[in-house]
């Protein structure tokens, strides 16, 4: 089994984002020599509790960091931006890393409605259109465009003689039906879904049509809590349960310490829903992480 880390750059409360934006860089140089497999950025806009709005800019950085796992993006959020600027820029850090870069790609607005509608330049992006966007931006890529289509001609520069390897993102059977049509690899958000992953997975493998993948290829991304045993484990966990409660309730503030955890008194209504929210995790010692994962 090859392990990853997808990393959101928490906001630590107290702390500054420059600190957590310095915590992913020395967590990325950790984890290339741990062997860690891939090590992926995700985007969000506006969330205090989350430092990075923009995962390629950061991806730059994290390159030339690390020197042997993979690195990417999970994800892009596609209907924000045009397909060829985005080929672009990952055309970019492919020559920067050749053979080393992931382009995640997902659909999901990464904060809140007035917010996406910033991001999107007053509008709001169009969901619908985002099957196009991601076929155009994998023939923006190879340099498939048919012959009639509009920016066939263009140059997608720096032209070099690699790709970065194309994965979508997703927590529903939407997203895996999406990939197989279009033959690229797959990643199950057990982290947003911790239901049906294992039927999504299944049918993505049935319907795969070979495309730029010639073999369909499916990932699982989850949260992993290992403490030095099970109940270290839980008192770590603790932070990650009022998050969540913080989540839930609208409360716009960074991750929670573990000290502000411990002195937290939940309600009864609270402590279910936390215990609800635990099936998106595998929380314990390393046997048990081990088990589960």
């Amino acid at each position: 089994m090859r392990l990853s880390i997808l990393d959101q750059s928490p906001v630590i409360s107290g702390q500054a984002a420059k600190q957590a934006i310095d915590a992913t860089l020395t967590l990325a140089r950790r984890a290339d020599e741990l062997g860690y497999h891939r090590y992926w950025l995700a985007e969000h806009h506006a969330i205090a509790a989350l430092a990075d709005p923009c995962p390629e800019v950061l991806l730059a950085r994290l390159g030339a960091e690390t020197r042997r796992m993979r690195i990417g993006t999970g994800g892009v959020l596609l209907p924000y931006y045009s397909a060829f600027r985005t080929a672009e820029a990952f055309r970019m850090l492919e020559a920067l890393y050749p053979g080393r870069v992931d382009l995640g790609i997902g659909r999901a607005p990464g904060g809140d409605a007035r917010t996406a509608q910033a991001v999107g330049g007053g509008r709001f992006p169009d969901a619908e259109r985002f099957p196009h966007q991601v076929w155009e931006l994998v023939a923006h890529l190879d340099g498939t465009l048919p012959d009639d289509h509009p920016f066939q001609r263009l140059r997608v520069q720096p032209e070099v003689p690699t790709a970065p390897e194309v994965w979508l993102l997703g927590s529903s059977d939407y997203s895996g039906a999406l990939a197989a049509q279009l033959g690229l690899a797959f990643s199950f958000a057990h982290f947003i879904n911790p239901r049906g992953g294992e039927e999504v997975a299944r049918a993505y493998k049935e319907s795969f049509r070979a495309a730029r993948e010639s073999s369909p290829r499916c990932m699982v991304c989850t949260f992993a809590i290992c403490g030095e045993n099970d109940a270290d484990a839980e008192r770590l966990a603790a932070s990650i349960d009022l998050r969540r409660v913080h989540m839930a309730l609208g409360v716009d503030a960074g991750v929670p310490t573990l000290d502000e955890a411990a002195r937290h008194r939940y309600t009864p209504e609270e402590r279910q829903y936390v215990m609800a929210q635990r099936a998106r995790a595998v929380i314990g010692g390393p046997e048990r992480c081990r088990r589960e994962i």
